[in-house]
Order: C-alpha cells, then structure tokens, then sequence
C-alpha cells in the first residue's frame, strides 16, 4: 500500500465520484457529507468539477491542506470529522482498498490536474 495515494475525482450525473481501475472501482460515488467535504476542498480549484488530483494518507505529508479525524465505523464504511471545514463524511468500504483499517486520522490535499482529462 502506497504512503500517499492518488485519485481524481470529478462530478457525474451531480455526484462526486471517482475511477480507480487498478484497485477495481468505477465511479465509485462520495455520499453522506463526504461530497459536502470536497465541495469545501475544492472551492477554489476552477473547473474541479471535471477533475482534480486528491492526494491523502494516514500520515501528514508536505503541503497537505485538510486533516480529517475518525469518529465512528457504520455500515461496514467510517465517519471522519473536518476540523478544517467542522464538516463530518461517511467513506465507505472503498476506504479499505488503500488502507489495511480505518486510520485514525486521513491527510489530504486538494490540487488542479496537471493535464486535462482524457
């Protein structure tokens, strides 16, 4: 497992999803204020909606913008709490193709995509 992971997420059909072939996900939807979370990350990233890089690890890395902090686990997914934004997200299982168990803490940073979409 990677110490900082890579996904760009971009909006379809008014969702905020996100493809990850290589761990098998496809459009694989942020609900449950996990979405509201990212529209704060993401409000000053023009265009963000047709993609942007998010970069996040269990470990603070250099230049990360946002901490998220784990409150509890429900229905096989976690909440995690904003302290940045004071907003809380459900992450669903997906969470566990890039971490081995929920962290306790998630850093991420929000940033454009270098290239345009394909």
């Amino acid at each position: 497992m990677n110490a900082i992971n890579l996904i760009i997420p971009y909006r379809y059909e008014g969702v905020w999803v996100f493809d990850d072939p290589r761990v098998g996900l496809d459009k694989e939807p942020f609900v449950s204020g996990a979405d509201t979370v990212i529209d704060a990350l993401v409000a000053d990233i023009p265009d963000a909606e047709k993609g942007f890089r998010l970069l996040f690890s269990a470990a603070p890395f250099p230049g990360f913008t946002a901490k998220l902090e784990w409150r509890r686990e429900e229905y096989g997914g976690n909440w995690y709490f904003s302290p940045d934004f004071t907003l809380e997200g459900w992450l669903c299982p997906a969470l566990l193709k890039y971490f081995e168990t929920a962290p306790r803490e998630i850093y991420v940073k929000a940033e454009p995509r270098t290239r345009p979409p394909a």
